[in-house]
Order: structure tokens, then sequence, then C-alpha cells
């Protein structure tokens, strides 16, 4: 592929990128609009939500900001539903948003259990249940959920966190293999220690273990996630579905 069309290889379809406020969620949308794609941009930050938007107009891409709550199925089916209204199809499901209530075990709250889980593994269930039902009858659609290295290593203080994003992967792998007649791929994407403002909340004692477990002995960016995002999303990756692709640096190498 020459690099003009890899630019364009995204051209003609609409894309749904939820928590896309900030950090790997904007990232990813700035990616997919070089490459082509509308987009809509959802998030419970609705300013900042705007603010991306504004950002890929300037791209010269159709843009929509939609303030939603990913814990409720309401919200997520009216965004689906808006999306397909304003823009005109659902092609590409990026479901990212996250958030992080960190704790050890003994001291985690069942309120702190519930948000993180109701965010990070339900929210991402509903937005896979309601592109499903678009995608299904256009037979075809990508779907890319953001799970962690986390749901696959563990890690100390963050049961719930580690826990939710176990299940997007069980829950990837599933639903792939339900939407795969209907010419859906669905795959996950488990970043290892990537810079933003939620890994720049850990202590400077824990980044420099995780730095020096990194077979890289970097930190990655949220456009090295993007990258990845927008091959998956492409057609160049028609064939590949229901697997996690971890992008870490090699600090899960065994």
């Amino acid at each position: 592929m020459t690099e003009a069309s890899a630019q364009q290889n995204l051209a003609g379809k609409v894309a749904l990128v939820t928590g896309a406020a900030r950090g790997i969620g904007r990232a990813i949308a700035l990616a997919l609009a070089r490459r082509g794609a509308d987009l809509v941009i959802s998030d419970i930050d609705e300013d900042g939500a705007k603010q991306t938007a504004a950002a890929i107009s300037e791209l010269g891409r159709r843009s929509l900001a939609v303030r939603c709550d990913v814990s409720r199925r309401d919200e997520v089916e009216a965004l689906v539903n808006e999306t397909v209204t304003q823009l005109g199809s659902l092609d590409i499901l990026i479901n990212n948003a996250g958030i992080t209530r960190d704790t050890l075990l003994v001291r985690m709250t069942e309120e702190q259990w519930d948000l993180v889980l109701d965010i990070n593994l339900k929210g991402t269930f509903f937005g896979c249940q309601a592109a499903a039902k678009r995608m299904m009858k256009a037979r075809a659609g990508k779907i890319i959920n953001l799970a962690s290295i986390t749901g696959l290593i563990g890690n100390v203080g963050q049961a719930n966190y580690s826990a939710s994003k176990a299940g997007v992967i069980a829950l990837t792998r599933t639903v792939a293999k339900e939407l795969a007649a209907r010419n859906i791929q669905v795959n996950a994407i488990a970043p290892g220690f990537i810079e933003t403002e939620m890994t720049r909340e850990v202590s400077e004692k824990a980044r420099a273990a995780f730095l020096e477990n990194i077979p890289l002995k970097r930190a990655g960016k949220p456009e090295d996630v993007a990258q990845l995002v927008c091959f998956l999303a492409s057609a160049d990756a028609d064939y590949i579905t229901g697997q996690c692709i971890t992008i870490d640096g090699g600090l899960t190498i065994n």
C-alpha cells in the first residue's frame, strides 16, 4: 500500500470512539480521521469530546460529539442510533471508555468494584450489543475493545480493573465467534504502560519498576495504540478476529 492510499484506507467509513475526550481515545479518533474516517466522539466529559470533534473537523472529516455514560444501556443505544442518523452508518466501533479505582483487595469497597466493572466491562458489552444490531444488518463491521495487560497478568491494587479487562478479553472472543458469520471482526487490544493522564497518577517508584521490566525501556504513547487500532479497523485485518493483541514494549514476554 502506498503512503497516499494508507492515509485514506478508511475513506467513507464511520467510526464511533468512546472515552475519546483525551488520552488513548483522542489519539485513536484523530488517527482514524487522518485515514479518511468520519467520527462520532463520545465521552462523559462533553467539553472534552467537543474539543476532540473540533480537531477532527479541522482535518476535513465529519465529526459529532455526544455525551454518553457507557454504563447506561439506554444512553449507549441512543449513541449508536444518533451515529447512524447523523452520519449514515456505523462501520467501526472502538470501546475505549474506562476508569480505575485502585486499592488493595482488602480495602476495596463494593462501590469501587461495581463502578469499574460497570464502565469497563458492562459498558463494553452495551457497546458491542448496540453496534452488533446495526452491523449484522449491513453484514460488515469492525469492533475493537480496549483491554489491558492487567487482564492477562493481573496487577497489585487493581483487582477490579484487572477483572474488568479480563472480562473484556473473554467477551471479545465470544462476540467474535457469534458475529463472524455476518462478516464482523471483533478484536481486543491490551496496552501496557502508556503515557496518559491515568498513568501519570502512578507513583515514581511504581513507574520505575514498570520501565525496568519493559524490554524496550520506555513507556508507550497513545499514538502507538492508535496505529494498531487503525490496522485492525482496516480491510488489511479482514481475516483477523477474536484476538487479543498486546502492545506493551515486550512487558509480557515470558
